[in-house]
């Protein structure tokens, strides 16, 4: 057990890894699965179907729903909304649930929101307020709403 959980929280996951931090006021349901090294802000909800790769940080105020894979070496900014249900219906216990992937080394700006079903590519990054309602390639900076491709700025191969 080398990590940190304030004692103003509730994790109820035993998989958690080495140099993670959770803050005061988090929930963290018994089947959620956190990586090494990640910081888990005040105010955030990680459901049981959650996957958290190694350092990553979730600000304040995030929510993690069922079917959510996060990455390695991720930024969620403060506020961002994730989705996992298309058609919300009060009550509807037979929505069609559909998961999200974010891949490594992708940062998401504060207040974006992410519809369910998406992918988001290795490096990208989604503007601050951005609504993504389909698949972000690898590299590319997302911003709007809905989100459109600003740049795709890929490394050079050049040496």
């Amino acid at each position: 057990m080398n990590y940190f959980i304030h004692p103003l929280s509730d994790v109820q996951s035993k998989a958690i890894g080495d140099g993670t931090r959770i803050w005061q006021f988090a929930v963290i349901l018994p089947q959620a699965i956190i990586g090494r090294n990640c910081n888990i802000c005040s105010h955030c909800l990680i459901e049981n179907r959650v996957v958290i790769g190694d350092n990553v940080t979730v600000k304040s105020g995030v929510q993690l729903w069922d079917g959510l894979t996060i990455g390695n070496d991720v930024f969620i900014g403060p506020n961002v909304t994730f989705t996992n249900d298309r058609y919300p219906i009060s009550g509807n216990k037979h929505y069609e649930q559909l998961d999200t992937l974010v891949h490594n080394n992708v940062s998401i700006g504060g207040g974006a929101t992410i519809l369910p079903g998406i992918v988001i590519g290795a490096y990208a990054v989604v503007g601050a307020g951005a609504v993504v309602t389909k698949d972000v390639p690898e590299y590319a900076t997302v911003v709007g709403n809905p989100a459109k491709i600003l740049k795709i700025s890929k490394p050079s191969d050049e040496t």
